[in-house]
């Protein structure tokens, strides 16, 4: 599968995502498709499209049918429709003189031949060939580079892949200051998804303040329902890149390739026990070694041109846990139940029929609180709870202990024998006589009952 189409099946499931859900009714479906089709969308290419209900319907089956794997476009196999000797024959006008546009390369071959290849399929063509250069004969002009005008305004994140730390891979999740070029918020874990992405970017709004905006890739972390929800709850504009256009990801790659020549050489050979670890000495290059050091395009260190923007609101704890709880809507049953992964709880019987937004902790599914049209409903009632968390709040895989070297038990052995030598008393072997009483074993210390006695008068 390739990356373009999986991305337009994505594009697609995110429009049919609550309509499929099997636990909307048909009337509300219909309501639910008839709302996204009146709506202008943005699709995986940037451009904004409308999406008939005919097509949101025709998705919904197939999904159905075949879940996601439907939604991916399939490969066309039919054969060229244009002559070989068409196309070669535009590729030599083109190299002929390189400053014959598509459209004029088409308008001869249409007048040489009468019929011609639409200028879109001669477009691709130079493209394939690397033709494709302006009118004057050179390549196309390169992107101009961006710099956000003030720290905090634009964040842009990231993902790279790590080494192995505690027996697992370790991915490295980091957002850069687009102006300053410091590292507000970063963190290492062993998966590359939802939950540890949220991660870095908690770390950087407790420490450095809220951005204007956020700029990622399409990656799946990065177009999660959590993450979209955390950023419209701070009032953070989400932004993804095109796929295939990369500009404006320079800074980010730029600084992964610090972190490999800076950081990761360093620990090449060395073995590091946990993430605990890995962090506490990333937090410690960054922060004393990356933050401090002037920056070759900026001239300043990254840290000193942060700070000289601020001071930056920072946001409260309880602004914190709203944005990172997750959520997911569902349609309240007959009973005045409803079910989140397979939990049930029981709510206000008002709310019968209607759709409500199940807000929790994905870190603790036995609790959520329903909320109606933006207003608190109160907590769910639980009444059937089959999971703890959810299926994406994956936690940590546990790294090898390492060994103490300790020998409980033969600690305690090696004591027993030093106490057995110091402090037991002589015997008196004088005392160990054959005894006669029947109370007593053989070899017993024997002790006088008639000295205690008269002792005792």
């Amino acid at each position: 599968m390739q990356d373009r189409d999986r991305d337009v099946g994505l594009f697609r499931y995110s429009l049919i995502r609550e309509a499929a859900d099997p636990s909307v009714s048909k009337a509300d479906r219909g309501l639910l498709v008839r709302a996204v089709a009146a709506r202008e969308h943005t699709d995986q290419t940037g451009g904004r499209v409308h999406v008939g209900r005919s097509t949101l319907d025709r998705w919904i089956r197939e999904w159905r049918g075949g879940g996601f794997d439907a939604l991916v476009p399939t490969a066309r196999t039919s054969e060229p429709t244009t002559p070989a000797a068409v196309l070669e024959l535009a590729v030599k006008l083109k190299r002929e003189t390189p400053g014959r546009t598509a459209a004029q390369v088409t308008a001869i071959i249409a007048a040489v031949d009468g019929v011609a290849p639409s200028e879109r399929t001669i477009q691709r063509l130079f493209a394939r060939h690397g033709l494709n250069t302006r009118p004057d004969g050179t390549s196309p002009a390169a992107f101009g580079r961006f710099e956000a005008a003030a720290a905090n305004d634009r964040w842009t994140g990231d993902a790279l892949h790590g080494p192995v730390v505690g027996g697992h891979k370790a991915y490295l999740f980091a957002f850069i200051d687009d102006h300053s070029r410091a590292i507000p918020g970063y963190r290492w874990g062993h998966s590359e998804d939802t939950v540890r992405l949220e991660a870095a970017l908690r770390h950087g709004l407790a420490s450095r303040g809220i951005p204007r905006t956020v700029y990622v890739d399409n990656g799946s972390a990065f177009v999660a329902a959590p993450l979209l929800r955390a950023c419209a709850v701070l009032g953070i504009r989400l932004i993804h890149s095109r796929p295939g256009r990369p500009e404006g990801r320079g800074k980010i790659e730029r600084f992964f390739r610090t972190v490999r020549d800076q950081f990761l050489v360093e620990i090449t050979g060395r073995e590091i026990p946990d993430l605990v670890e890995m962090n506490r000495l990333f937090a410690g290059w960054v922060e004393t070694a990356y933050h401090r050091r002037v920056h070759s395009e900026t001239k300043q260190a990254p840290l000193d041109r942060f700070i000289a923007g601020g001071p930056f609101p920072i946001p409260t704890p309880a602004q914190l846990h709203e944005a990172f709880l997750w959520s997911e809507r569902r349609t309240v049953t007959k009973t005045a139940t409803v079910s989140v992964h397979g939990n049930v709880f029981e709510v206000d019987a008002a709310l019968v029929g209607r759709k409500v937004e199940c807000v929790f902790d994905p870190f603790d599914l036995t609790v959520i609180e329903v909320r109606y049209q933006n207003r608190s409903m109160g907590p769910g009632v639980a009444h059937r709870i089959g999971r703890h968390t959810h299926p994406m709040a994956k936690p940590e895989p546990p790294s090898t202990p390492a060994a103490t070297g300790i020998d409980y038990l033969a600690l305690l052995a090696d004591r027993h024998a030093i106490e057995l030598t110091e402090h037991t008393p002589k015997i008196a072997y004088a005392e160990l006589i054959e005894s006669t009483d029947p109370d007593q074993c053989a070899g017993q210390l024997h002790i006088p009952t008639t000295t205690i006695e008269s002792d005792h008068r």
